[in-house]
């Protein structure tokens, strides 16, 4: 009689068991600034986007795809050419995060990797554009110019993927060795132009008080 018991308490604690995970697997959770697109396995990507919390879906069929859609920073190096042939190395600093209504197209048509197949293709491109507008000179002077129309062109370029970038802002921008050896170059030149100034009005003025001595003796 006790056998049959604890067989029947063995029975039931392994059908319990096994319904506490198959109630496991049908459960999944989507952490705060994130969003879930999901993928069945007859019926392919579903076309809805799973808020933040704990979600069923249907053991072995369905399977969630986890997306982070807070804003994210990337740095994109580029080098590229001015309008006066110069080498121009660039760096831009992207704070981007994907439309969560359109998870489901990105994720179908780029994958969970939408910013390493992205962004650097896109960046490359809009940076390369912008920049063959300026000669090295502008690229200095108007680098502000330079930084907002690349962040209008890239901001719109985003958007077709699906994305939304926060802030794009230039940090780095560097020319090749010849032109900065000519700058500098130039800017010794003009160091001494104007150490060579001063002394020539010293000189001027040494002479005009040698001069109004002269008038007064």
């Amino acid at each position: 009689m006790a056998a049959k018991v604890f067989e029947s308490i063995g029975k039931f604690g392994l059908a319990l068991a096994v319904a506490g995970g198959v109630v496991n697997s049908a459960l999944y959770n989507v952490d705060a600034g994130h969003r879930a697109v999901i993928f069945d396995r007859f019926r392919g990507v579903q076309d809805i986007v799973v808020g933040e919390g704990t979600h069923f879906l249907i053991p072995w069929v369905q399977k969630p795809i986890i997306f982070d859609c807070r804003s994210r920073p990337r740095n994109v190096p580029v080098i590229t050419g001015s309008k006066d042939l110069q080498n121009v190395n660039i760096t831009l600093r992207i704070l981007f995060r994907p439309v969560a209504s359109q998870l489901p197209r990105i994720y179908t048509s780029i994958g969970e990797d939408y910013d390493e197949r992205v962004l650097p293709s896109i960046t490359t491109e809009i940076l390369k554009s912008v920049v063959a507008r300026f000669d090295a000179g502008e690229l200095i002077t108007q680098r502000e110019l330079v930084s907002r129309q690349v962040s209008d062109d890239l901001t719109e370029r985003a958007a077709t993927f699906g994305l939304i970038l926060d802030d794009v802002s230039l940090t780095h921008l560097t020319f090749g060795k010849e032109f900065t050896e000519a700058v500098e170059a130039k800017q010794v030149a003009q160091q001494e132009a104007e150490k060579i100034t001063v002394k020539f009005h010293d000189w001027l003025k040494v002479k005009e008080i040698k001069v109004k001595s002269l008038q007064i003796s």
